[in-house]
């Protein structure tokens, strides 16, 4: 490939954003949710959309994690269209994902989304799913 080619496919790629986010893995756990490593037995910390995670080693940050947001999207799964097309979500991250009360469905995982969360990206019964994720 030329020098001018590749540099205008570069910024052409880098124009139309072709990955918005980080990528990781996300997995899903059930109530109970409480306590949580971030705020203990409060509940003030969770949305009413219960649309939250539990954040993973990655991003856990020595607990600086603790109420941020991220926009969510599911983009591929080892069992085929397991994805919601087109569906980003907002999560808020309430727990640490080593120390959650209920087990996530995978260990290690970016994070750990709530049962509504994982349902709201994910169509099909996969213990965890590849998904794009930044700070809202």
């Amino acid at each position: 490939m030329s020098k001018p080619l590749f540099l205008s496919v570069f910024f052409l790629a880098h124009l139309f954003h072709l990955c918005h986010g980080d990528i990781g893995t996300a997995t899903h756990y059930s109530p109970p949710y409480l306590p949580t490593a971030c705020a203990g037995n409060d509940i003030s910390l969770f949305p009413a959309s219960s649309l939250f995670a539990a954040a993973g080693e990655g991003i856990w940050e020595n607990g600086a994690a603790c109420g941020r947001q991220y926009l969510v999207r599911c983009f591929s799964a080892a069992v085929p269209m397991s994805c919601v097309p087109d569906q980003t979500i907002q999560v808020t991250i309430v727990d640490r994902a080593i120390s959650t009360v209920s087990k996530p469905a995978k260990a290690a995982t970016t994070m750990v989304l709530s049962t509504t969360a994982y349902k709201s990206i994910v169509q099909r019964n996969v213990a965890f799913v590849n998904v794009e994720f930044r700070e809202a």
